[in-house]
């Protein structure tokens, strides 16, 4: 694990240009809520569903595209979305586990992305000022992956760089990108962000 690095830190050469590489948003938003009795994705929060909001502060990160992943109760949620400027896709298999969404999320990305900003449904306290330091962060060291570090872990939202793109690919089961962040800890700049330790699971997280 890495602290962030200097702005003019010395890093990889990449196709897209080393001095601005752009990144893609993907918001991963498929699951079906068991735990929670109901949809976690359309909970709201100062009258606005979390899936909306967090959709929201993904774009003020200004990617080259945002591409919502989702699976249950799929048109109920892109009712949630209407209007944002976004691309939705469907992870047939989602009940699989969390990497079939991850993978189908990354392999409809535009290609010239140089890496894709994962982020989660379920993080209330999530808002674009993280999002906007973990872009900041990542632009620095682009051959690096950013992530959230929170409950002695690093997580999401992370920013993982194209080069990890193909061991996504290969994910199976109810795994996401904190394995592959856990697998290459060496390779990840880590930023605070305690407060993402409260997730929305269950009835009691949401009371």
């Amino acid at each position: 694990m890495m602290r962030a690095p200097d702005a003019g830190a010395p890093g990889a050469q990449h196709d897209v240009a080393r001095d601005h590489p752009e990144h893609a948003a993907i918001l991963l938003a498929a699951g079906a809520s068991t735990r929670l009795g109901h949809a976690k994705q359309l909970v709201e929060i100062d009258g606005e569903p979390l899936l909306r909001r967090v959709a929201r502060a993904l774009l003020a990160t200004a990617p080259r595209e945002l591409v919502i992943v989702l699976g249950h109760d799929a048109d109920r949620m892109r009712d949630a979305l209407m209007g944002l400027p976004l691309r939705t896709i469907v992870a047939d298999d989602h009940a699989s586990g969390l990497s079939a969404s991850l993978r189908a999320g990354v392999a409809a990305l535009d290609p010239h992305c140089a890496g894709a900003l994962i982020a989660l449904t379920d993080q209330p306290a999530l808002d674009a000022t993280h999002l906007l330091v973990l872009c900041d962060a990542w632009r620095a060291a682009p051959e690096h992956a950013v992530a959230s570090a929170y409950a002695d872990v690093l997580g999401v939202p992370a920013l993982l760089p194209r080069a990890w793109f193909a061991e996504i690919a290969k994910l199976h089961g109810d795994v996401g990108a904190r394995e592959l962040l856990r697998a290459r800890e060496g390779d990840v700049v880590a930023i605070a962000a305690p407060a993402l330790e409260r997730d929305l699971d269950t009835p009691t997280d949401l009371r």
